[in-house]
């Protein structure tokens, strides 16, 4: 994955490839490129959600400055 692709976009081209290799009718040449694009975007897409957990983590403070680690259902607007 050397272009750099949208979380979303990655998530919708992984969920495509899974339909794929389980309806099984590739060949097999054809279902490892894709089992091996589908690892590639596990990753790209679990790099990008450690990024962003790092970046919410900074955001998040309490009152002295001090980081304040929380699970995300306590910041939902539904509070939870």
């Amino acid at each position: 994955m050397g272009e750099e692709v949208r979380f979303e976009e990655a998530l919708e081209e992984l969920r495509n490839i899974v339909q794929i290799l389980e309806r099984g009718e590739k060949p097999l040449e054809e279902a490892l490129a894709l089992f091996e694009r589908g690892i590639a975007l596990v990753s790209a897409c679990s790099k990008r959600l450690d990024e962003v957990e790092r970046r919410v983590e900074m955001l998040i403070r309490d009152q002295a400055g001090q980081l304040k680690l929380c699970p995300l259902e306590e910041h939902s607007p539904s509070g939870g």
